[in-house]
């Protein structure tokens, strides 16, 4: 009697096993039709939160890059100077803050095809402010290689003239990626989003009111402040926008199981 009962234990081990094995083989399918499908593979879901992250990255390293090309250029003001002087032709700032500034806009470009993608599954103003996000850095990427200013008091230039128009297009393609943003998520952000877009029109145009005293190699107290909360006001919505997306279940996430 002994025998017969190990062996039948030892059945009742295999079939147990067998079944294990059964679930683990099924893990990530789902039926549809009545027939199994397999579910999107996991490498899907990394490269959205590889592709998402890259937005608070870009913040992150703009305000660095900011920051320690600022104390690279002997006598700079961050109360007083604009961003764009530490990369101006020349600048002692240039060489350090230059591939940084294109890695920046690297990042910018991957987290814009990301939020492109989630559009794809959330309506047409999220795949609308990817769209312009994406814009925005591909333009972007010409600034420290082509169209950088002069140092200040350097006297006009065409190139100055160009850099102008850059920032210009730049910042109406941040301006309309946060208003069609703002329609994408819930009412706190669309608050938030306008609220940002407010602060960037009010800083924007007193920014403005320095461009002939910067053009002319004039001192521009304060400047180097209102346009910095420009600027960080933009990345921090960027960020948000990053975080905000990330939180939510991915729009191409497997149906569930019924």
């Amino acid at each position: 009697m002994g025998a017969p009962r190990r062996t039948l234990g030892l059945v009742r081990a295999i079939d147990a096993d067998s079944v294990a094995e059964g679930v683990m083989t099924t893990i990530g399918m789902t039926r549809a039709g009545g027939r199994a499908v397999a579910a999107p593979a996991r490498s899907g879901s990394r490269v959205r939160q590889v592709l998402l992250v890259c937005g608070v990255l870009s913040s992150l390293l703009y305000v660095a890059t900011d920051l320690l090309g600022g104390m690279r250029y002997e006598g700079y003001s961050f109360t007083s100077r604009a961003v764009s002087e530490l990369m101006a032709t020349g600048a002692p700032s240039e060489a350090f803050v230059d591939p940084l500034f294109i890695t920046y806009g690297v990042l910018a470009l991957a987290f814009g095809v990301g939020v492109l993608r989630e559009g794809a599954g959330r309506g047409r103003a999220l795949r609308i402010a990817g769209a312009l996000l994406v814009g925005y850095a591909v333009i972007g990427f010409t600034g420290p290689t082509f169209f950088e200013m002069h140092p200040r008091g350097a006297g006009s230039s065409v190139g100055d003239a160009a850099h102008i128009v850059l920032t210009g297009a730049l910042v109406l393609l941040l301006l309309l990626a946060i208003g069609s943003g703002a329609l994408a998520l819930g009412k706190r952000f669309r608050v938030y989003s306008f609220g940002t877009l407010l602060t960037l029109v009010v800083f924007g145009a007193l920014a403005g009111v320095y461009g002939a005293r910067l053009a002319a190699g004039q001192p521009t107290p304060g400047l180097g402040i209102v346009e910095r909360v420009d600027i960080y006001a933009s990345l921090l919505w960027v960020a948000a926008l990053a975080s905000a997306l990330l939180r939510r279940p991915s729009s191409r996430s497997a149906p569930s199981l019924p």
